[in-house]
Formats: C-alpha cells, sequence, structure tokens
C-alpha cells in the first residue's frame, strides 16, 4: 500500500537545526585557507628541494599510518583472543515474548532495484518479529516505477508499504532515508538495503541490545558478509574485506574505546536517538560513517550485532570502483565535517576517540592517497639512477624516515593479510582465506578510487553513484 506523504521539508532537518554538522557546506572559510596555504608550502618546497620536502612530508605522516597499523594489530589480537562476535555457534536466544513488543520500522531504500525486489520481500517476510509491529517501508524515488510496479506485484496483500520522494536535490539514499523517516511508525528503525538478506532473528537480537535497561547503546550494527563470493577476482576481495572489518575490526573498536564507523545497513536504532542525533545527512554520500560519529559526539555507544546480513559483492571493476569512489568521497566529506571544529570534536569525543576518529578516517584516507606515490617515488628514483631519493644513502633523519615508511608499509601489508586470513579462514575456510595475498593488489586499486573521489569531491560533492545488483538468482 503506499504510505502517506510526510513533510517535504523534513529532509532538511540536520541542514537547518545544526548547519555545522551537515555537509551541505563542503568546505568552511578556514579549511579553505589552510588548505591554499598546504598545497603552496607543499608546491613551493617541492619546486626548491624536492628531496628534504618529500622526506619531511613522510616524517608527518609515518605516525599517522604507524597508529593505523597498531589498531590492525589490536585488532588482530582482539579477534584471537575473543573470535568472531557471530552468534551462529552461541547457545540459542532467549528472546522476549511477542506481547510486548515495540513496533519496529524498516526502511528500505530502492533506485532501479526490478532484479532483486522478489528476493528482497521474501528475505523481509522471513524476519521472526510479529506481522503486525512490523513496519515495512520501500522507499522509491519518484522517477522509478518499474521499481514501484515490481515492488506491488511482489508485496502482494502483505502489510508494506511503498514511499514516494518527490524530485529534489540531492537525489541520495539518505535524503532518501530522511524522507521515509518522517512516515515510519515505529519505536526501532533498522535501514536494509534491496540486495539484503538479514538473519530471521536480527530484529529480536538488537531489540534485545537496544531496549537493555540503563543501555547507552543507541545503535548496533549488524556484521555484512556476501553471498556471491566466487563471481570474480572482485567479489573474493570484497569478502575477504568486509568479513576482516565486520568480523574483526569493528568488534574491537568498542573494546578500544574508539568510535564504530557504520556500515550502510543493517543498522538499527532507537528511535529516539536518531532523531536527537539528527537523522541522515542528505548531503553526504556515506551517511552511515557520518552518523556513526554523530552518535558518539553525543555520548551514545555503537555495538556490533551477533547477526549476519547476507549482501551482493560487486563482481565487476566499473561497478566497484564506483561504489568505492562513493564510500571514499563519503568518508571526505566526514572528516571536513567533524573537524571544523577540532576542540569541540575533542571535547565531545574525548581525546582517545578524537585521536581515533582521526586515525580510523583521516589516516586510512591519507594512506590511501600516499600508497601509490610511495611506489611511485621508488619506481622513479630507481629508473633514473638517485637511488638516494627512494632510501638516503648519506644516513641519518632521512634514512630513519624512509626506512620507517617501508617497516610501515610491509607492517600494514604483513598484519592486513594477517588479519583477512583468521577472519576469512574462520568464516568462509582456507579456500577463500588464501586469497588474502592479493591485497597488495586491492589496496592499489582502492588507491585509485581514492584519487577518483578526491575529484569527484571537488567537482560534484553530491555525486550518487549507483551500485547496480543482480541478486543471488544471478550468482555463481
Amino acid at each position: 500500500m503506499p504510505a502517506t506523504a510526510p513533510d517535504p521539508s523534513w529532509p532538511d532537518t540536520l541542514r537547518r537545526a545544526r548547519p555545522d554538522l551537515s555537509a551541505a557546506e563542503p568546505l568552511w572559510a578556514w579549511q579553505r585557507g589552510a588548505l591554499y596555504l598546504l598545497l603552496s608550502l607543499a608546491a613551493a618546497g617541492l619546486w626548491i628541494e624536492t628531496h628534504t620536502t618529500v622526506t619531511v612530508f613522510l616524517a608527518l605522516l609515518s605516525p599517522i599510518f604507524l597508529c593505523v597499523v597498531v589498531i590492525r594489530a589490536a585488532a588482530l589480537w582482539h579477534f584471537a583472543r575473543c573470535g568472531t562476535v557471530s552468534a551462529a555457534k552461541g547457545p540459542p536466544q532467549a528472546f522476549a515474548p511477542d506481547a510486548g513488543l515495540p513496533i519496529y520500522s524498516i526502511l528500505v531504500p530502492l533506485f532501479e532495484e526490478t532484479e532483486v525486489v522478489a528476493d528482497l520481500v521474501a528475505a523481509l517476510d522471513r524476519l521472526n518479529w510479529p506481522k503486525d509491529r512490523l513496519d515495512i517501508l520501500f522507499v522509491t524515488e519518484a522517477c522509478d516505477d518499474e521499481t514501484r510496479r515490481a515492488l506491488v506485484a511482489a508485496v502482494g496483500d502483505r502489510d508494506m508499504r511503498i514511499v514516494v520522494v518527490p524530485e529534489g536535490t540531492p537525489r541520495t539514499k539518505p535524503r532518501a532515508l530522511m524522507y521515509a523517516l518522517g512516515n515510519a511508525r515505529g519505536e526501532y528503525v533498522v535501514v536494509y538495503d534491496a540486495e539484503d538478506e538479514p538473519a530471521p532473528d536480527q530484529l529480536r537480537l538488537a531489540y534485545a541490545r537496544l531496549s537493555a535497561p540503563g543501555s547507552r547503546t543507541g545503535c548496533v550494527q549488524a556484521q555484512l558478509n556476501v553471498y556471491n563470493v566466487d563471481d570474480s577476482f572482485f567479489s573474493r576481495q570484497f569478502t575477504i574485506e568486509y568479513t576482516a572489518l565486520f568480523d574483526a575490526i569493528l568488534p574491537a573498536l568498542p573494546a578500544l574505546r574508539l568510535p564504530v564507523l557504520l556500515g550502510g545497513t543493517s543498522n538499527h536504532f532507537r528511535r529516539e536517538v536518531l532523531e536527537a542525533a539528527g537523522g541522515w545527512d542528505p548531503y553526504n554520500v556515506t551517511e552511515d560513517a557520518d552518523l556513526g560519529i554523530r552518535l558518539a559526539r553525543a555520548g551514545w555507544q555503537v555495538e556490533v550485532l551477533p547477526s549476519t546480513t547476507w549482501e551482493e559483492a560487486p563482481a565487476c571493476f566499473g561497478v566497484w570502483i564506483g561504489q568505492r569512489t562513493r564510500w571514499l568521497k563519503g568518508w571526505m566529506q566526514t572528516c571536513l565535517v567533524h573537524l571544523r571544529r577540532p576542540a569541540v570534536l575533542r571535547r565531545e569525543l574525548g581525546t582517545r576517540a578524537f585521536l581515533g576518529f582521526n586515525i580510523l578516517m583521516g589516516g586510512l584516507i591519507v594512506s590511501a592517497l600516499i600508497h601509490p606515490i610511495f611506489y611511485a617515488v621508488a619506481a622513479w628514483s630507481l629508473w633514473t639512477g638517485s637511488g638516494h631519493l627512494a632510501m638516503p644513502e648519506e644516513g641519518g633523519w632521512r634514512a630513519a624516515v624512509w626506512g620507517l615508511g617501508v617497516a610501515n608499509l610491509l607492517l600494514a601489508y604483513g598484519l592486513g593479510m594477517a588479519l583477512a586470513w583468521v577472519a576469512t579462514r574462520r568464516r568462509h575456510g582456507t579456500g577463500l582465506a588464501w586469497r588474502a595475498v592479493f591485497i597488495p593488489v586491492y589496496w592499489l586499486l582502492i588507491s585509485l578510487a581514492a584519487y577518483r573521489a578526491l575529484f569527484e569531491l571537488v567537482r560534484a560533492p553530491y555525486y550518487w553513484e549507483k551500485t547496480a545488483h543482480n541478486g543471488r538468482r544471478r550468482s555463481g
């Protein structure tokens, strides 16, 4: 059945209430000035004294890269000690009786998703929650008549609603979610993507975490994994990456008292907490990571849920690069937004989490951008015979800096592959885990996406590159 129209201005709630937390204005004046100054100094340094400038630049970045390595090492230690948070092998969960359960809203944004609609409806139909307390909203764009027709055919007489988002800008997933939230009825809210297959008991597990007496948990993130693992090189590497992230890295972050970056789908919220945090920012193309930081700034905890949602990995380079570009562009937006007032961010997060935010987001973005430059400098110095540029021969501080850079790179590769190996082997077996040896190649492709994201951030900050899905029926 169609949903009634909420207030059309609802999606702009965050920009109106807290413009300082919205990506609607990409850069503040002081950030633009600092960026121009940094670029000018770098250009002048490279022109006047290339060798020293490159070495100083590496010296400034090396501690950040080392901290990223330390976080991976901590995640590996935590995983080896505690194991995956998946409840697949755990004891049966005792759930609350149906009579006392609240209304749970499920928001599913879709755009040009006719291929997966039937599987999506079937997956949501399997959720273990009283049907009369489920509020399922399929969120569609006004121009997408084909998806709505497919939804009507698949939904049949089920009590699921179709929301039509009016034309407007920017056309993004968070804008659609904010529009639908104004029409949702539930005390609890979860977001699923079009191709998702959540575990049937996921809502029960999330509710148990979120409704615990005295809990400061405002959101729980389910583990995400992949069902079309064997489609291609990209689907296999994506699976390895997701397994390491959701089974090992994210569960370690609360133990380290660091902010958890949400994963875009299977995020379960208390409705009141979600709205108090401002909801999703329509102008941020990685709305999940941004919202995770805003929740942390407001004092709410984000935990990883022992439940898996199965997703479709991009199987070809074109789809993968588009999705990864959007993710990295949104991470850049999130860094720029939350570092507008660094002192305020540090006060709200605390020093430990503030440093963690800069390492997790800023460090990973910068490392993706610097990664290929390190190889390029080394290759150029070897090609021209000036080996001292890649590894100074005269010793001293320059050699120490370059030595630390090489050590960081080797440690990053080693720990990245080790973490991916142990996590993937536990969930998917050795047959996939050994492919972690290709991580260095995969990381260089991520660097390509990072440069593409940087270009888009300047030219088209709110452009949302659609990720095409085929569904489980086309896999294998």
